[in-house]
């Protein structure tokens, strides 16, 4: 069986391994966007494998690697060893936190120049947390969350686990912004900003790491995401 799946007009997604994170365990997803000029984009990267290695690389030559967060970081150094002339890009505080890792170009509001012309970028702003690039597709018109949006099943988590990821937001019937990160928003303002340029984009889905896809009404599931911010 295949381990990407077709997501659109020059996208794939493939699921990783589930990672623990303070007792958490949580599924991984990551994208591969391939450019016009056949240079693959790869977001979120996970495990990396001998059939995932495979697979991707007969779609073309990896070219950039992006962390969209310093929260995912544990597979780097292992797609960093296997494509060492792909640049990859740190999301603000990944250099301080994975001083071991060799971090080639830093994310900003401005989207390089590798592919400026076919992904679009906005980091948001004020969370305590971590700082979050979100991505957007144009030819798919996917919009790429990574810890932002989050949607888990009701069995995904047992016991009092079950009942804090409730409480927190985790689990419902589409994504939304667990509450840890909501309060953890202590720049509204500097946020509202940055979600301004998401809700302008033309989405059709919205792609997250943690749980399902958003496959139809991505602007209202958006906006229905982030009304408790917007409000």
């Amino acid at each position: 069986m295949a381990l990407l799946e077709p997501f659109g007009e020059n996208i794939w997604i493939a699921s990783g391994p589930n990672v623990e994170s303070v007792g958490f365990h949580y599924p991984t997803r990551m994208a591969v966007i391939r450019l016009a000029d056949g240079g693959l984009f790869i977001w979120s990267p996970v495990a990396l494998s001998d059939e995932l290695r495979s697979e991707i690389e007969a779609l073309g030559e990896v070219r950039s690697l992006v962390t969209p967060t310093a929260l995912h970081h544990l597979a780097l150094p292992d797609w960093k060893r296997a494509y060492p002339d792909a640049t990859l890009y740190a999301a603000p505080g990944s250099r301080p936190s994975r001083k071991d890792i060799a971090f080639d170009a830093d994310l900003t509001d401005t989207a390089p120049a590798d592919w400026a012309s076919e992904i679009d970028q906005v980091l948001v702003r004020g969370n305590l947390i971590a700082t979050e690039a979100v991505f957007f597709h144009r030819a798919s018109g996917t919009v790429l969350f990574c810890d932002l949006l989050q949607n888990f099943p009701p069995d995904w988590f047992s016991g009092v686990r079950a009942v804090v990821a409730r409480l927190d937001g985790m689990i419902g019937v589409e994504p939304a912004t667990p509450i840890k990160f909501r309060l953890a928003f202590v720049n509204r303002t500097a946020a509202r900003v940055s979600l301004a340029r998401i809700l302008e984009w033309p989405a059709a889905k919205v792609l997250v790491a943690h749980g399902d896809p958003v496959r139809a009404d991505a602007p209202a599931s958006l906006a229905r995401a982030f009304r408790w911010l917007t409000r």
